[in-house]
């Protein structure tokens, strides 16, 4: 350690002061006492710079000996293939994986984002918890209400998700996810473009032409870059629109679009409905905090402002919704889907690089008991504590360095892995690389396990007796070396245990949901996406069409039924309206409103090609068409809730939610279904016939064969009724549950992942520690056997200690799962425990991997020589 060169200074005075004093007491003169403690002790200075000398000089001979120790251990190591590779790739494994997630992590939670001035950029959204909608989005009526009100925001930016049929750029007609914003929007969002020009206030308004700016992502990908697209007319639906620019790359939001546009381009945007009820609600809003404005004053600004806009409009406000104002940074938006799984898979990988460093210490401990003797040797020929402490940390050190480096090897591609599976909670998962952040994490926990390794092993005893007993061949595994080798493995259990219970609690929610009866026709039906074309959304045309497509394509060989819809099943939730009905003969009690139901459109045939059975009336036909008795049918859950003593058929309906609706009659009641749970819930559904409203954009075919084979078909006589059709994802209801599902398979993969290596290393390190404990008590054993002990009771005795291990370890793996559960529940919020069936799940693995891991070690004490182990010393 460098010395402190002033308190050196005050200790040469101090003793300087002392001499004069004592020579003056001895009756010299003063000035002849200063200038003999002057010759006795120097000039400061001079002093200073000799202890600089002598410190420097140290430095360079620890430098020496630790570069000496280095190269000492890196011969020793070579030689060790065996401990060097398990420790390098135990490691590896625990550097790796951290480095990739905390790549992931920085990534989505800490990374800037490109848009100027982000810290200032915040969304709004309404929530309506009491109907279960997190984002209940705004109407056109409000954001005039905030616009003309608030002043601490100093633009606002909306933002609609509309589904266009895109024909032009040479491609077949296709269906893009497209944003219809302001001119303010890229002005608010702080964005600029790579090519052209963004939107701006001149494209507002409905006499303004429509254009459209092409996203970054689409224009490199689905057009590879081509810089001629600026100019180019392309057709979005009924609409033309002019390619006016390319955005720069950015993070979308609130959906990943592929072409953002202005308002004119989606007749819907300029219709009455869209424009005066405020009811109809579906625009994203977005801000952009005024000059000296903070996030808490426009926070409360705009929630006042909310609240009276409620208090003016209670019509528009259903007070079991409970609709409540949210105001976030962008920001913090875009990390908060991402946040919970993200800090979860940070925890997972560090309880995995705790158990790869147990191991490790295992691994170290075992092998310095078999080099107590050189130790001892060492320690007798003069080598000081410190000096065989730092041949320790030599050791880590260049064990540590290779695990890192190979930890850091593989963080690149598992970076790639990990961010393809944070990509759904999160895009900017996406952005995720290896840079010099995460080296320089690799670097920092090399160095903690080297640290900790270093002083994992117990050091001979200093007095020369007992250092020539051990270097004399007499060392022994002590007490506490056994202690700390089996704690360390504990360790790995316990943490093993932790994770293998929530990878089976993820497992058993994926099985339950796999397994599910969803009252669909899963594997026969596939479901085609044909939207609006360029004749526009319904009309005569559209019905037309439909009534046309259902009875050619039913023509086709292998094709058992054809109908039309609107929502495909768990694809389409964001497309199901839910509208307030009224029923005859059905009076709300004293407070309560009528009740919400999901609003569906469905064509003849539905539900017999979907496979719900009709449980009373009849099912829709093509008698039910514009002109005809305005009919509908309701599910079960409808039916026993409304009319729970009497029969729903012929009872009659109306909707309130759209404005005066006419009445319909009930002509039947359909077994709950339920589209928009992958868990089936109790489904409040009102259908309403195709014919009658002129809307849909999904057909289902049911084939008799396998249904992927008749995708080229149907597209074919599509295309020959409409050119200008886009015929989209045709996929089975079982491939497109198993497409919703996906997340959730992959938190059990990804989490069964960490769990496997856990129990690999675990199973690993137990092994390690009973095949070490059977190997250093070979003469115990021999003895017990020459007492009269049998071979197969030294075995159940290895098997016990096993046993211990494990069980000691799920022991404290459940109380650190649970104490970890409750304080995540703090930050993460509600956190669900393990089932009983998980939790015994897990156990039940460690345990036969114990008894695995317990094995070979006991069979090999079972098998001990009597004289061969007697002779052992």
């Amino acid at each position: 350690m460098k010395p402190d060169m002033n308190e050196l200074d005050e200790e040469i005075r101090g003793h300087m002061a002392l001499s004069i004093k004592e020579r003056i007491e001895r009756g010299e003169d003063p000035e002849a006492a200063r200038r003999a403690a002057l010759r006795e002790f120097g000039y400061v200075p001079a002093v200073r710079d000799s202890m600089r000398r002598v410190w420097y000089s140290r430095c360079y001979d620890e430098a020496e000996a630790l570069a000496r120790d280095l190269r000492f251990a890196l011969r020793f190591l070579v030689r060790a293939k065996g401990l060097t590779g398990a420790v390098v790739v135990t490691l590896a494994l625990g550097i790796g994986a951290n480095a990739a997630i905390f790549s992931v992590v920085r990534s989505v939670l800490l990374s800037p984002l490109v848009n100027r001035d982000a810290d200032r950029l915040i969304y709004i959204r309404q929530t309506a918890l009491g109907i279960g909608t997190e984002n209940l989005t705004f109407s056109v009526p409000e954001i005039d209400d905030f616009k003309s009100r608030v002043k601490t925001i100093a633009a606002f930016g909306d933002f609609s998700t509309v589904d266009f049929t895109l024909i032009g750029f040479g491609m077949d007609p296709r269906i893009v996810k497209a944003g219809v914003v302001n001119g303010s929007f890229f002005g608010v969002m702080g964005l600029r473009p790579a090519l052209g020009r963004l939107l701006n206030a001149s494209d507002d308004g409905p006499g303004a032409a429509g254009v459209a700016v092409l996203t970054h992502r689409f224009w490199t990908t689905a057009l590879q870059s081509d810089p001629a697209v600026i100019g180019k007319k392309i057709r979005l639906g009924p609409g033309v629109a002019t390619v006016v620019g390319v955005l720069e790359p950015s993070v979308p939001y609130p959906e990943e679009t592929q072409i953002i546009a202005n308002v004119v381009t989606s007749p819907h945007h300029l219709g009455a409905t869209m424009v005066t009820d405020r009811r109809h609600r579906m625009t994203e809003l977005f801000g952009r905090l005024a000059t000296g404005a903070s996030l808490e004053a426009a926070r409360a600004e705009l929630q006042d402002v909310h609240a009276s806009i409620m208090r003016e409009h209670p019509e528009a406000y259903s007070a079991r919704a409970q609709v409540q104002l949210r105001v976030t940074t962008l920001r913090d938006q875009l990390a908060s889907p991402a946040r919970t799984i993200l800090l979860l898979l940070l925890a997972a990988a560090a309880v995995v690089f705790v158990i790869a460093c147990s191991n490790v210490a295992n691994l170290i401990l075992a092998r310095s008991v078999r080099r107590e003797a050189e130790l001892a040797v060492r320690a007798v020929l003069g080598a000081g504590r410190g000096a065989l402490r730092r041949t320790l940390l030599a050791e880590s050190l260049v064990l540590c360095a290779a695990g890192a480096m190979l930890g850091l090897m593989l963080a690149s591609p598992l970076t790639t892995v990990v961010a393809r599976y944070a990509a759904r909670f999160s895009v900017r998962a996406l952005e995720a690389t290896v840079d010099a952040g995460v080296l320089w994490l690799g670097a920092g926990l090399a160095v903690v396990a080297a640290v900790l390794l270093a002083y994992v092993p117990r050091l001979p005893a200093p007095d020369r007796a007992g250092g020539l007993r051990l270097a004399g061949g007499s060392a022994r595994m002590t007490a506490g070396t056994n202690r700390r080798l089996r704690i360390f493995a504990t360790i790995q259990i316990a943490c093993s245990f932790v994770l293998l219970a929530g990878a089976g609690m993820l497992v058993a929610t994926l099985t339950a949901l796999q397994t599910a009866n969803t009252g669909y026709d899963m594997r026969q039906v596939l479901a085609i996406d044909v939207p609006p074309s360029a004749t526009g959304v319904g009309g005569a045309a559209a019905l037309d069409f439909f009534q046309e497509a259902t009875r050619r394509i039913g023509e086709l060989p292998g094709v058992q039924g054809v109908a039309a819809g609107m929502v495909v099943p768990w694809r389409d939730p964001s497309s199901g309206m839910k509208l307030q009905f009224a029923f005859e003969g059905y009076q709300p009690a004293d407070g309560e409103e009528n009740p919400t139901c999901r609003f569906r459109l469905v064509s003849s045939r539905f539900f017999e090609v979907l496979g719900v059975p009709v449980i009373a009336g009849r099912e829709f036909t093509d008698e039910d068409r514009n002109g005809s008795e305005l009919v509908a049918i309701v599910s079960q859950s409808v039916a026993q809730r409304l009319f729970p003593n009497s029969d729903a058929v012929n009872r009659r309906l109306w909707w309130n939610s759209l404005g005066n609706g006419q009445p319909r009659r009930i002509v039947g009641v359909v077994a709950d279904v339920d589209d928009e749970d992958v868990v089936q819930k109790p489904s409040m559904t009102v259908y309403h016939p195709v014919r009658q409203m002129g809307y849909a954009t999904r057909l289902f075919v049911r084939a008799t064969g396998d249904p992927y084979a008749l995708a080229p078909s149907v597209t074919r006589v599509i295309r020959e009724i409409s050119a200008d059709k886009a015929v989209e994802r045709p996929t089975t209801l079982e491939d497109v549950r198993a497409q919703v599902l996906t997340p959730e398979r992959l938190n059990a993969f990804v989490f069964s992942a960490f769990g496997g290596i856990a129990l690999l290393i675990a199973v690993v390190g137990v092994a390690g520690v009973l095949a070490f404990s059977v190997s250093a008590r070979t003469r115990e054993f021999g003895v017990r056997m020459a007492l009269g002990s049998t071979p197969s009771q030294l075995l159940t005795r290895v098997l016990k200690e096993g046993a211990v291990i494990v069980t000691v370890g799920i022991t404290a793996g459940a109380v650190f799962g649970y104490v970890l559960a409750r304080v995540a529940s703090t930050y993460l919020g509600t956190t669900r425990m393990p089932g009983m069936l998980p939790a015994v799940g897990a156990a039940a693995v460690l345990i036969a991997a114990g008894v695995i891991a317990s094995l070979l070690p006991a069979a090999r004490a079972s098998r001990v020589d009597v004289l061969q182990a007697l002779r052992s010393e």
